[in-house]
């Protein structure tokens, strides 16, 4: 090395030296995604670093008093719901996809719909009717009488009641999409070989559907396990709502980062047997599909059944909470209850939820990406670590974004940047998710078919890879957008003084009884969230078309 080389080297800054050591070694693609992950990890940092001050006497006591309760609650409602999003989800996306029937379309719309509304909404509207003087109680009188009592929503029952119906959406759009990509040539064989319609299903359909299956249950279960708004307004003792009391009732933080870090251990030992259990696993087919999958005509008798099923899905999961919503929305129009404030509510939630869906799926690419196709433990343990989001309770990643915030970007400290930081870690999971089920279905002899012709890696990924791929990306953008429109507690902590979202005024309200003003928030936050629905809806149809 000459003396010039030297020199230049000495004088290099050290983040510098550290980057190009790192892309040496990984990769640029590895560099990135690292970037990303250390980042994603700041809440985990947080935790760790918090928890490891917490006394041995402090961990007896938790074991002894909350854990074992907390670990039952937790695990059995986090079960529940992913049997029951499984069943929902499933069926729905089966019978949309492979089946022709009246009101198709409008039945589509209709299973992604209760992905706009929030699981605190739903628990707040479905208490309200389940009341002796609401809509279901009324009936249930009617029908019953008092020989049957009323269900119980504050039960495990009644929780995983209202997470199945806002979250079994998940599952349905990954299995859907999927479903409709499929080559249709295996079934073709598979019936040919002499299988029945349901042996089709379960041996050549629902292998395959196995990726888009288990990231939807992923997503599903990793809800659950960080879901706030309802096991708090439903008195369902989980570890999400037992950090949260330990936080702000007993401000034991020691404590709440000793929870959160039996979370991360569940949840992570979750993520790994999933993972685990399909890494040697190939779905794709070999060959390029020539044409789309044929939807078989259903009959009159069919067409009863699959509106008997998919309307009973509607009305609980939509058409209810929707006309709760309308009448009391119209109660505060009459009383000309929406001022000015209200839409700056909506404009705030739309303009937040926008920017951080988009700054979520950009991150997340580099994750998925080098996952796919470089897979290996330690692309393994990024796909984990950015997984981190939906571990964590909202309130827990945003102490930890506001302690990283205040102690090296202090100027960010009261700002939106610390808020989009919060929401992008907290939702990083659904891009890297539907990004990284999208990458498995991509045939690796189409990039390759794309290098030989000449084709740069960047060009490749341009012109190849992301046109392939960008149903999955909008979806991942809708996705993160309808959840970041939806985040409560993060947004509570971390929102600059006067700057209120909708999730925050439905809070206030409804914390209040004010079911007047609680609804029309509500309603605006399902309407606010249709534009992105329809877009997602669009992309799809389009992407099928040219097939």
């Amino acid at each position: 090395m000459s003396v010039v080389e030297s020199t230049l080297l000495e004088e290099t800054p050290w983040p510098r030296k550290a980057w190009q050591a790192l892309a040496r070694r990984v990769g640029w693609l590895g560099a990135i995604a690292t970037i990303v992950v250390v980042v994603a990890a700041i809440p985990l940092l947080f935790v760790i670093v918090s928890s490891s001050q917490l006394s041995l006497s402090g961990w007896q006591a938790l074991w002894s008093q909350r854990l074992p309760g907390l670990l039952w609650n937790t695990l059995s409602l986090a079960i529940l719901v992913a049997i029951f999003s499984f069943i929902l989800g499933v069926s729905s996306a089966w019978l949309i996809a492979r089946r022709n029937f009246a009101g198709r379309k409008i039945a589509t719309w209709l299973m992604i719909l209760p992905l706009a509304i929030p699981t605190y909404v739903f628990a707040h509207i479905y208490t309200i009717l389940f009341e002796d003087d609401g809509w279901i109680g009324k009936a249930w009188l009617a029908v019953f009488g008092d020989s049957v009592a009323i269900p119980d929503l504050y039960s495990v029952g009644g929780v995983t009641f209202i997470l199945s119906i806002a979250g079994f959406s998940y599952v349905f759009l990954l299995v859907r999409s999927a479903l409709e990509h499929s080559n249709p040539s295996l079934e073709e064989a598979a019936r040919i070989q002499g299988l029945s319609p349901l042996a089709v299903f379960w041996r050549v359909n629902l292998p395959l559907l196995r990726p888009a299956i288990a990231a939807g249950l992923s997503l599903v279960v990793l809800h659950v396990l960080s879901d706030f708004g309802a096991v708090s307004m439903l008195r369902y003792q989980t570890f999400t709502l037992s950090i949260y009391l330990q936080m702000n009732g007993r401000f034991d933080y020691q404590g709440a980062a000793g929870l959160s870090m039996v979370l991360v251990m569940l949840s992570f030992s979750f993520l790994i047997f999933e993972r685990w259990s399909r890494s040697r696993q190939r779905y794709y087919a070999s060959g390029t599909q020539s044409r789309r999958v044929t939807l078989r005509n259903a009959s009159m008798f069919e067409q009863c059944l699959i509106w008997v099923w998919l309307g009973l899905i509607t009305l609980f999961a939509f058409a209810l909470p929707m006309l709760w919503m309308l009448d009391w929305s119209l109660q505060a129009w009459q009383q000309d209850l929406l001022d000015e404030s209200f839409w700056g509510y909506v404009s705030n939630s739309l303009i937040v939820a926008a920017a951080a869906a988009t700054l979520a799926i950009v991150v997340a690419f580099p994750v998925a990406f080098f996952h796919t196709r470089k897979q290996s433990v330690l692309s393994t343990s990024y796909i984990q670590l950015s997984s981190i989001g939906f571990v964590l309770p909202g309130p827990v990643i945003a102490l930890g974004v506001l302690s990283f915030i205040l102690s090296v970007l202090s100027p960010l400290y009261g700002g939106l940047a610390a808020l989009l930081m919060a929401l992008v870690i907290r939702f990083l999971p659904l891009a890297v998710q539907s990004q990284e089920a999208a990458l498995q279905h991509l045939t690796p002899s189409i990039e390759q078919a794309g290098r030989i012709l000449g084709a740069g890696p960047l060009e490749n990924l341009r012109r190849v890879v992301l046109p392939m791929i960008s149903n999955g990306m909008i979806v991942a953008w809708v996705l993160v957008f309808i959840d970041a429109m939806k985040e409560l507690p993060a947004t509570l902590i971390l929102r600059p003084t006067g700057f209120d979202t909708l999730p925050v005024r439905i809070w206030i309200e409804a914390s209040e009884e004010s079911l007047e003003l609680a609804a029309p928030a509500a309603l605006m936050l399902v309407l606010g969230t249709l534009p992105a629905l329809w877009i997602m809806m669009r992309n799809e149809k389009q992407s099928v078309s040219k097939v």
